[in-house]
């Protein structure tokens, strides 16, 4: 830290100028006019809603293309465009930022869920320091402040405008990007051994599930499937009644789960529609066709609240054997048939019923689920190996990211 002091004494003793990003950029609008055909065989490329929420730096060879026509208008993207997801489900995750670090090699677009920010001045910051002053808690808690909404979080992009950010000097910018490059490196590198276990993880739960010696029956003759019924964020309250909704499904779950982590308003008892124990709760929402379908199975105690985009899945299996067996190649493969592909990607219960998982011997589920719970905590688990090690990685870098770019400002 003591080369960063000795920057800021050398190039602002007195503090960083600190601007509203309306006098210092301009917003720059998704594409436009662009129906679901458009998105299949496409000639041009652009950044998806996941590539912005999941990258500091926008991955510029990420395979998602679009058709756009010789002569169409529509906005490009620029080396140093800050890219921001213009919704989400909730307030932690709305408005996140990737950053185009370098320019572009071919004409670039940008999906309509996003937007994004364009600096008057391309020299007034480093397109590798906005990918994490963006991502800097001092900012992300203004983001959040300029987003609204109960069942969708949306971005008011004149909130968003103004937003107030640090300007430092390009030399405190480079020292900057040059420390955090070396946590994120790290991370990097421990993000690759954990994801090639989880690879051989996934093989090997594969082989394990499908190589059983059992009949492959369609789950609509194992058991019955029943959707839930629709709440909302707004009827989340402190103490009422347990409850999963279809996004916490993707954020907060793994195989299975004991306790919800959020409940609902009890007035609501009558509407609702519950999982009971051992019910397998399946997500029939998703961004994505690999994504919908996925399952947790529900061992608490008592019944739980599902939301309307869920389905609960009742049988005499061994409910986590059921949430092992659907996250195989063979389910995504068969579940692909039955996906509908609009904006948002849906399966229903019919869908469901008609896919084909193995069902070996209740002593052969136990066996499995056995083996395939210590890999699972092997690759997920946060308190032991690898998980833990990048847990801590993580929380290292956003403490020194948060305080490096925390600054003095400048009197007016």
């Amino acid at each position: 830290m003591s080369r960063i002091d000795d920057l800021i004494g050398e190039y602002c003793p007195n503090g960083v100028e600190v601007k509203s990003l309306s006098d210092v950029a301009e917003t720059v609008s998704g594409l436009s006019g662009k129906a679901k055909a458009d998105f299949s065989d496409g000639n041009a490329r652009f950044v998806s809603y996941k590539n912005a929420f999941a990258n500091l730096a926008v991955d510029l060879e990420a395979p998602d293309f679009v058709k756009v026509g010789l002569n169409e208008k529509q906005n490009r993207l620029q080396k140093g465009d800050v890219v921001v997801t213009g919704s989400s489900e909730n307030f932690d995750e709305v408005g996140m930022s990737s950053v185009v670090v370098r320019e572009p090699d071919e004409v670039l677009y940008l999906n309509s869920f996003c937007f994004a920010l364009r600096f008057h001045d391309s020299a007034l910051f480093l397109p590798d320091f906005s990918k994490y002053l963006f991502r800097s808690e001092s900012v992300r808690s203004q983001i959040r402040r300029a987003a609204s909404g109960v069942t969708r979080i949306n971005v008011s992009k004149p909130r968003f405008m103004r937003i107030r950010i640090p300007v430092p000097p390009r030399e405190v910018q480079c020292e900057i990007v040059r420390i955090l490059d070396q946590f994120t490196q790290l991370e990097a590198e421990l993000e690759a051994e954990l994801e090639a276990r989880r690879r051989q993880y996934a093989s090997y739960r594969d082989s394990l599930v499908t190589t059983v010696d059992g009949p492959r029956v369609p789950m609509g003759e194992l058991g019955t499937f029943m959707r839930g019924r629709r709440f909302t964020k707004s009827d989340v309250v402190e103490s009422g009644i347990p409850s999963i909704h279809y996004g916490e499904i993707y954020t907060d779950y793994g195989v299975s789960a004991s306790s919800a982590n959020r409940e609902v308003n009890s007035d609501l008892v009558e509407q609702l529609r519950f999982a009971q124990p051992r019910d397998v709760i399946f997500a029939g929402v998703g961004e994505t066709v690999l994504d919908v379908g996925k399952a947790v199975a529900w061992l608490g105690d008592g019944p739980v609240a599902v939301h309307d985009d869920t389905f609960s899945f009742t049988s005499g299996l061994d409910p986590k054997y059921v949430a092992y067996a659907v996250q195989t190649d063979d389910f995504h493969a068969q579940k692909s048939n039955h996906v509908a592909r609009g904006k948002v990607k849906r399966l229903s219960s019919a869908g469901l019923s008609k896919i084909r998982i193995p069902v070996p011997s209740a002593e052969e589920q136990a066996r499995i689920v056995s083996i395939l719970d210590n890999f699972d905590s092997l690759v997920n688990d946060l308190s032991i190996g690898l998980p833990a090690e990048l847990n801590a990685r993580r929380k290292q870098y956003e403490y020194y990211r948060d305080k490096l770019l925390t600054f003095k400002e400048m009197a007016a």
